[in-house]
């Protein structure tokens, strides 16, 4: 069996990071030290930068740490889950811990796949504030002549939706934002020509991130919050966001289900 690794962090909630997160969201910069911080904006914090030569050929550390080399190139965010404990509070310093809590290798239809849940614990001082799980998946490169997976249709009998426009600019901002250097997100050939998609890949912690404020709006603070990827959604597609009770889902405009979330 693979030793648990430890992977420790601390970073200080800097209010000026989420100040340009709500401008990269179209909200104003209101967000100062001693305010809470907007749920799910912890992505922005605890980066891992690494030399260009410590990357793989997607932009993303190599595999090999904290997360095991299981021999495929192509990273997937399919999901995650929150709980909510404590308020992070801005201005203050954090201290993130994660370990890998499972790495298991199977056969899928579409070929081997590989799936790794990261566990996070986020601290300040003695509090524990949050707890994230990330649901990560691997595959193989796709096989570009063969026909892609059919996605699910997604509901139609919403309560509310809202809609939200996505770009080049406001995808390498989020990237950055999130120091995220995956090259789906803001390298169009890469993501054409490689792991073939039709265009640049909405982040999926950004869809989330969307999901969770809407929640958040309608249903007060959250204790907790889960989400899943169903199927890629493109710079160029407009998103509906939709909620019905506690259950929340982007649409795409072909009617697909791109992201499924429970608040």
């Amino acid at each position: 069996m693979r030793p648990e690794l430890t992977l420790t962090q601390t970073d200080m909630m800097d209010p000026a990071r989420a100040q340009a997160m709500q401008v990269t969201l179209g909200q104003a910069p209101s967000l100062v030290a001693g305010e809470e911080l907007p749920p799910f904006f912890h992505q922005l914090y605890f980066w891992t930068p690494m030399p260009a030569a410590e990357l793989g050929r997607d932009g993303h550390p190599k595999v090999g740490g904290l997360i095991p080399d299981m021999g495929l190139p192509r990273r997937m965010w399919a999901g995650g889950r929150l709980q909510f404990d404590a308020p992070l509070r801005l201005g203050a310093d954090a201290r993130r811990v994660s370990v890998c809590e499972a790495a298991t290798r199977k056969d899928g239809r579409t070929g081997p796949l590989a799936f790794v849940t990261l566990r996070h614990e986020i601290w300040q001082g003695d509090t524990l504030c949050l707890t994230e799980w990330q649901d990560l998946v691997y595959r193989e490169d796709p096989h570009l002549n063969l026909p892609r997976p059919v996605a699910p249709d997604a509901p139609m009998d919403e309560e509310s939706a809202e809609t939200v426009h996505f770009d080049a600019t406001l995808l390498f901002r989020y990237s950055a934002l999130t120091f995220n250097g995956h090259r789906i997100h803001y390298d169009q050939p890469y993501a054409r020509d490689v792991e073939g998609y039709d265009g640049l890949v909405v982040t999926g912690p950004l869809l989330a991130q969307h999901l969770v404020l809407m929640a958040d709006r309608a249903l007060g603070p959250l204790g907790a919050f889960t989400f899943r990827a169903t199927a890629p959604l493109m710079h160029h597609e407009t998103a509906t966001l939709c909620r019905k009770g506690r259950a929340l889902w982007v649409r795409a405009p072909d009617g697909r289900l791109c992201m499924t979330a429970s608040a």
